[in-house]
């Protein structure tokens, strides 16, 4: 539970108190529905705003430039992105672990360096020379393979499975049944058998710090050299990233997209579901993929802000004329 005082500091808001002066501490986010006196919630708009008004909530998140109705009748935090605020507030808020320790039933080597604040759950497996560091926690169940690093305040939740050598930045945030540096796909035909031989695979894969993987989400080590996801990056459920792939800075990619091996995606670039990426392509920095958008192998998307669609995928407005085109041929055979 936070003081509003409090609150505004850590939210670099203004806070602006009703003419009661009442002043309640808050103990989590809500939305208007279901608030109480403890409740902070956030309102984007005028309409929303009447709603958070009308709330049982004790404090209103709202942009600095909003008209505020008078006079005013409950604790305001005036901010510069209500929205974005009220996300820092529901992680501020947020009921912390405070376990620490190694349960018995886990296998720890003594070659492993787990931090005195660290927690290791029932279950979960440890390899030699692994590190774990402060404050982080290790689920139930996951198997941490021989050299592995997880850096501090990570949360590795159940059945997470990083193979060797694979290494964590701070604040790494991993979601259940994740498969961390597993092989990746690569293989070499024997032109006279047409048998298949693995590729050696036997890179590293780096996931620097905040970065935040799905439920079920793999990602594969390098062939040789390093696969990498950049800090801030934020990978949904169900995403496949292949061998060699460099994912930028805060990249976003949603459900059940697969990125093929020595791909490349630029710095802040979204990615929408379903989004298929074929080997050796090159996403810019800032592009936009709309959902089901399949890119060609070895394509480079470039333009900051630029949406792409269809498959394989183009420019929207290019895109939006082929679908308009087909409609008019389909509606002229129907004629």
């Amino acid at each position: 539970m936070l003081s509003l005082e409090e609150l505004a500091r850590h939210l670099g808001a203004r806070l602006v108190l009703p003419s009661t002066g009442d002043a309640p501490a808050i103990a989590r986010v809500a939305e208007p529905a279901r608030a109480d006196a403890t409740s902070l919630v956030f309102a984007e708009d005028a309409a929303s705003l009447e709603r958070a008004l009308r709330s049982a909530a004790g404090a209103v998140l709202v942009s600095q430039s909003a008209t505020i109705p008078q006079p005013v009748t409950k604790a305001l935090l005036l901010a510069a992105q209500p929205r974005l605020a009220f996300a820092r507030a529901g992680r501020l808020l947020q009921p912390r672990s405070v376990r620490r320790g190694i349960h018995a039933t886990a296998i720890v080597p003594a070659s492993a360096q787990v931090a005195d604040t660290a927690a290791i759950d029932a279950y979960a497996v440890l390899g030699e020379s692994v590190a774990i560091g402060e404050n982080s926690k290790i689920g139930a169940g996951c198997v941490i393979a021989d050299g592995c690093h997880v850096g501090a305040d990570c949360i590795l939740h159940p059945r997470v499975v990083l193979y060797g050598g694979v290494t964590l930045g701070d604040r790494v945030v991993v979601h259940a049944g994740a498969v961390l540096g597993s092989d990746g796909f690569g293989y070499v035909r024997d032109a006279a058998t047409g048998e298949y031989l693995q590729f050696p695979q036997q890179g590293t894969l780096a996931i620097e710090d905040d970065v935040e993987i799905g439920a079920n989400t793999t990602v594969d080590r390098s062939a040789l050299a390093e696969t990498r996801i950049e800090r801030g990056a934020k990978l949904d459920n169900l995403v496949h990233v292949g061998h060699n792939v460099v994912i930028g800075r805060n990249v976003v990619i949603a459900a059940q997209t697969g990125i093929s091996g020595s791909s490349t995606v630029g710095e802040g670039a979204i990615l929408g579901g379903q989004v298929g990426v074929g080997e050796h392509a090159d996403i810019g920095a800032d592009v936009i993929l709309g959902g089901g958008a399949g890119v060609l192998s070895k394509k480079k998307l470039r333009g900051p802000g630029q949406v792409f669609w269809g498959r394989p995928a183009q420019p929207l407005r290019a895109y939006l004329r082929s679908l308009a085109a087909l409609a008019k041929l389909a509606a002229k055979q129907k004629d």
